[in-house]
């Protein structure tokens, strides 16, 4: 065994993956460039480490359980939904995140409420927090089957270590006692330490209807809005002004 064999198993056992893959590379670039011992080291670590925050980013991003549109890059300003780039732009950097603030996006169907917050969902995850993305239906389900089954308990523990919940439809569909009693128990664990991104089609007075109990409601308002910022899109569907159809465009 050659001592570049003998190191590249040595990275193997060591778990240092990247390592064993590029060493070739990163030995030869070495040779020719004349680099020294330090500098050789230097690389070698960074290439490693690299490899490591992709991997990290990659698994934070799958985690995280986002729809499919998401990449606020892409966002398109040329839509009326009383959100300007100026306060997108503020609303992505995340220092409201930082304080541990929380965001309500409440306007009807259609005005972007969810693109935003995935695409803030996304880049929290990106900027190295641990957030997650559930519909209320799904986040329902989770607290239903937390005692019951490994993978709903798995993700109930991910989500009471996150930074970041983002909460879709909350309020969308009726739920029962036990399941309102289920989620505010939640966001009383999670307030001052998780920062909420909600989404609705209802204002927050509207939430007793839903919940059928004007205290729980009350406490769970509280909670919510102690730290938070409430932002209403307005306009037209998007979806409806830009449907598609399955028949070709023909002449009259």
């Amino acid at each position: 065994m050659t001592k570049t064999e003998l190191i590249k198993s040595h990275c193997k056992y060591l778990n240092l993956t990247a390592l064993s893959v590029h060493l070739d590379e990163i030995l030869s670039e070495a040779e020719n460039e004349k680099v020294s011992y330090l500098e050789l080291i230097k690389t070698l670590m960074e290439k490693e480490i690299a490899h490591r925050q992709e991997k990290d980013l990659q698994k934070r991003t799958h985690e995280a359980h986002l729809p499919l549109c998401y990449n606020l890059d892409l966002y398109d300003f040329t839509v009326a939904n009383g959100l300007d780039k100026k306060q997108l732009n503020q609303l992505r950097e995340l220092k409201w995140l930082e304080q541990n603030y929380n965001v309500i996006l409440m306007g009807p169907s259609g005005t972007g409420k969810t693109y935003i917050a995935a695409g803030l969902c996304f880049d929290a995850v990106h900027k190295g927090f641990r957030a997650y993305f559930k519909t209320m239906e799904g986040l329902i389900k989770v607290l239903k089957l937390k005692d019951i089954t490994r993978s709903a308990a798995t993700e109930y523990k991910r989500i009471m270590r996150s930074h970041l919940l983002v909460i879709d439809d909350i309020m969308m569909f009726p739920v029962t006692q036990q399941d309102a009693v289920a989620f505010f128990n939640l966001v009383n664990e999670l307030h001052d330490r998780t920062s909420l991104v909600i989404t609705t089609n209802k204002s927050p007075r509207e939430w007793a209807d839903v919940l059928k109990d004007s205290v729980l409601t009350t406490a769970l308002l509280d909670r919510i809005l102690y730290r938070c910022e409430i932002i209403k899109l307005e306009g037209k569907s998007y979806r409806m002004e830009n449907r598609k159809t399955i028949f070709e465009n023909k002449l009259s």
